[in-house]
């Protein structure tokens, strides 16, 4: 094995170069699916890629198309099985001439990191956030990134944490929007069946209007400032506005409970929906006029709100964390590029000002924003966009330009 640093390897091409990616799982996620990608994207590019992970129904689907699969399981806080996952890593780096490594997971960077220190093999790391991290496994993982050449986060603010709690280099951190499938959530791939169905199971009658408020039921989430602010309107006059809440409700029922009790205080039972878990969800924002995003903690990215956009509905969101990167206002953005509308988290009130705003502009403006989210999405959140945006990192580094 090469004990060399990366900075004295010989400046290379993607092309002939072999890609290692190390993911938790080849399942049919969103890093299953980015790993998958990308990896059709190399052998597309000339390179050679491999992937280590854990089973998954993908791994087929990878090998089918050429692509390598090694079994590995990232994910563990033993730490006789991390070390022993180095150990494999540094031989399969060796035995495959492998040129970079990229890891995405807390195990998968620690013993990408364990592994470079003694091969000098390139690596990158995919930054995954923890909102609230255990001290230790915490320093673990920024020991480990400190070590990475290049670090990718989905957001500016994700990057900013980044610096903050680990003391990376901004030098090395480049942002790369999360991977949101735009031709799925895609407002033409809709068929009419599908959105009768929707209303349907959601009750919604003739011309009642809809204000979808998707995602999990957590107190990050700010589901009972919504439910305060949907009071507030309703004392204001407004009619004909129903707010679904589409969300898993299983991982905190004191919460749910509390929402529950919520909207039985306020007496908002016909106008505040709970529908659970949503199997169509790209049926779901189509059956919506706008979407509500009504966080009160930072969210290092916003999936709900890049699916909203790239479905071309205008998003009412707080101001906080990444949103503000995806939700654009004036004066960040000229007028013409609006997409929605930002609040203050946790204040009902703000919010149902900035709600009863986004009903006041009436269906065209609706139109035109929502126009323009989905020009945002497939220029930001498209899978090609991402891969493309993620072999350009791996080629400045092969190429030693870090």
């Amino acid at each position: 094995m090469s004990d060399l640093a990366p900075a004295s390897r010989a400046p290379r091409t993607l092309p002939g170069a072999t890609i290692l990616q190390i993911i938790p799982t080849l399942a049919d996620t969103h890093f299953g699916r980015t790993a998958l990608e990308i990896a059709l994207a190399l052998l597309q590019s000339g390179a050679r890629a491999i992937v280590a992970s854990g089973d998954g129904p993908l791994v087929s689907e990878l090998q089918g198309f050429g692509g390598e699969w090694v079994r590995l399981e990232p994910e563990t806080a033993n730490p006789l099985r991390m070390r022993g996952n180095a150990r494999r890593l540094e031989a399969l780096i060796g035995a495959e001439r492998v040129d970079l490594v990229h890891a995405t997971g807390l195990g998968a960077s620690r013993s990408a990191a364990a592994a470079k220190a003694r091969t000098g093999t390139w690596v990158v790391h995919s930054y995954l956030h923890e909102a609230r991290p255990r001290r230790l496994r915490d320093a673990a993982y920024g020991r480990a990134l400190a070590r990475g050449d290049r670090l990718l986060v989905p957001s500016a603010y994700a990057a900013g944490r980044l610096v903050e709690r680990h003391r990376a280099t901004p030098e090395r951190i480049t942002v790369i929007a999360p991977r949101i499938d735009t031709a799925k959530f895609n407002p033409a791939a809709v068929t009419a069946g599908r959105l009768t169905a929707i209303r349907q199971a959601w009750r919604i009658r003739r011309g009642e209007r809809v204000a979808l408020v998707p995602g999990r039921i957590d107190p990050a989430h700010g589901q009972l400032d919504l439910i305060d602010a949907v009071r507030i309107l309703t004392n204001g006059g407004l009619q004909n506005l129903l707010f679904v809440l589409a969300g898993d409700e299983r991982d905190d029922p004191e919460h749910a409970r509390a929402v529950v009790q919520r909207v039985a205080a306020q007496g908002l039972g016909g106008i505040v929906r709970r529908v659970g878990i949503c199997p169509d969800m790209a049926a779901a924002y189509a059956a919506a006029d706008l979407v509500v995003v009504p966080a009160v903690e930072p969210p290092t990215l916003s999936r709900a709100a890049g699916e909203a956009l790239a479905m071309a509905r205008p998003v009412v969101a707080s101001a906080i964390g990444a949103l503000p990167e995806f939700v654009l206002v004036p004066p960040r953005v000229p007028p013409e590029q609006q997409t929605g509308w930002l609040t203050e988290p946790g204040d009902p009130t703000a919010l149902a000002s900035a709600l009863a705003l986004a009903e006041s502009v009436g269906p065209e403006a609706h139109r035109v924003l929502g126009a323009r989210g989905r020009q945002l999405a497939e220029a930001t959140f498209a899978p090609a966009e991402v891969t493309r945006a993620t072999l350009a990192v791996y080629s400045t580094v092969l190429e030693g330009e870090i």
